[in-house]
């Protein structure tokens, strides 16, 4: 069987209850937070068997620190359309980078943005 290369993915925050507010209201969704020893974590939805892969926002002082200059998530569009989450996230205290910009007819469309946390994330369409 073979099975997306991201096995999960983790977003680093300073501030659990701000980043959940923010990420819940861009993207249109409920994250599940948790309390898992040191870590402080908000799982995104999952499905079994679907495409891309799990992951959360993760809060710990010691290991985790937001950076606008490290690897790059791609997050899909929960709209189908792109512009409909970055237009939101400038009113919820993200900052648009890109805005919505087609890769190639075949992949569909991208954007950037930076979080409230300071974190460089990619949002992602096929329109």
């Amino acid at each position: 069987m073979k099975h997306n290369i991201v096995g999960w993915f983790e977003i680093p925050v300073s501030d659990m209850n701000r980043a959940i507010r923010f990420y819940e209201t861009v993207f249109n969704l409920k994250l599940d937070h948790q309390l898992l020893g040191p870590l402080e974590m908000a799982w995104f939805p999952w499905v079994e068997n679907g495409m891309g892969s799990g992951g959360s926002l993760v809060f710990s002082e010691k290991n985790y620190k937001p950076s606008p200059d490290g690897v790059l998530i791609y997050l899909s569009s929960q709209s189908g359309d792109i512009e409909e989450e970055l237009r939101t996230v400038e009113k919820e205290g993200g900052k648009v980078l890109m805005p919505k910009t087609q890769i190639s007819p075949e992949i569909g469309y991208m954007g950037l943005f930076l979080d409230t946390e300071g974190n460089r994330i990619a949002i992602h369409a096929h329109r």
